[in-house]
């Protein structure tokens, strides 16, 4: 889910969903495992010198976690140099990683963003950031630290996104996985748009995950195997080119690993593979309905236990060893 303005002023006003845990300690616990400065801007509520750290122009790859109790707060992917002389992000790594508090101090009307785990101020956000969120975090230099990791992206679709979203967050080193539209030459294309065949677009899924944990090769091997990727424009009963079997690549690397493991998984299928690997040009992400669709729909939607349950426990039976430890029953 993209956050916008309206949803900041709502979770100002009416709090966030439960967060992944809570951390208290006393005043005096933080004070004495916190350096004075970093106590002093997420404790106190205090307020870092403009400029005054190399985070502003720094954009390598990777998440930024909160400095006292190491939740992941950022992706590095959201950031940008807004000229503030902040760190800025445009959205937090996950709905419920921030929380908001209307603030009244030094005679302005702002809104205060904290750990939602143990409360850390963090900084402010404002409603003057980029499109298409529109929001521009701006967070204490001294309130993040940088987690070393090597985040990757890459861009798969292989029917409905609903089923292949399901799949990919049950895998180990997968971040965050997003439905969205990818590989058509319509600009902005709504979920009506792009079922409608006209769009060229695929519906498919953008998956973030730590290359340092799983290759690419691996999510790609568990992709192939994961649908039929030798029907063409149709998985199941689900037909029309946005149910494509397709894979889109970033740089050349990408379209190398993409090609072997293609080749590789050939001997598997009596049919030939007719899987599509196109240059990723731009990824649309879908509407917030779309997102995190199994988990929220799986008991209500008949379409997901008929057709995407069965996916999962194909999944369970073949890729046990690349599942995440709370999908293994």
């Amino acid at each position: 889910m993209m956050l916008t303005w309206l949803d900041v002023l709502k979770f100002a006003a009416k709090g966030l969903p439960e967060p992944p845990e809570k951390v208290i300690k006393t005043e005096e616990e933080w004070k004495d495992i916190l350096p004075d400065d970093v106590y002093y801007i997420t404790r106190k509520k205090g307020t870092e010198r403009p400029h005054s750290s190399d985070m502003c122009t720094s954009f390598e790859p990777g998440l930024y976690a909160c400095a006292c109790c190491d939740q992941k707060l950022f992706d590095s992917t959201t950031k940008f140099d807004s000229g503030t002389g902040w760190p800025s992000f445009t959205q937090p790594v996950d709905i419920n990683a921030v929380t908001y508090h209307k603030d009244y101090s030094f005679g302005m009307t702002r809104v205060e963003t904290l750990c939602s785990v143990c409360d850390a101020h963090l900084g402010h956000v404002f409603q003057d950031g980029p499109p298409p969120g529109g929001l521009r975090y701006c967070i204490n230099a001294l309130a993040l630290k940088k987690v070393t990791q090597n985040i990757q992206k890459i861009i798969v679709g292989g029917g409905c996104f609903w089923c292949t979203e399901a799949v990919f967050q049950r895998i180990k080193g997968v971040i965050s996985v997003k439905s969205g539209y990818a590989g058509g030459h319509v600009s902005k294309p709504t979920y009506q748009e792009v079922v409608s065949g006209m769009t060229g677009h695929a519906e498919v899924v953008e998956i973030t995950y730590d290359a340092d944990v799983i290759s690419l090769d691996t999510i790609l091997t568990i992709h192939m195997t994961s649908h039929d990727p030798t029907t063409l424009n149709r998985q199941g009963a689900d037909k029309g080119t946005q149910y494509r079997s397709i894979i889109l690549y970033s740089h050349k690397d990408q379209k190398e690993v993409m090609e072997k493991v293609i080749s590789e998984v050939q001997s598997s299928y009596d049919d030939p593979i007719v899987t599509e690997i196109q240059e990723l040009k731009v990824f649309y992400e879908a509407e917030g309905y779309h997102q995190n669709y199994y988990n929220q729909n799986s008991s209500k939607n008949p379409y997901c236990s008929f057709v995407i349950s069965p996916k999962i426990q194909k999944l369970k039976d073949k890729w046990t060893s690349w599942l995440k430890e709370d999908v293994v029953q």
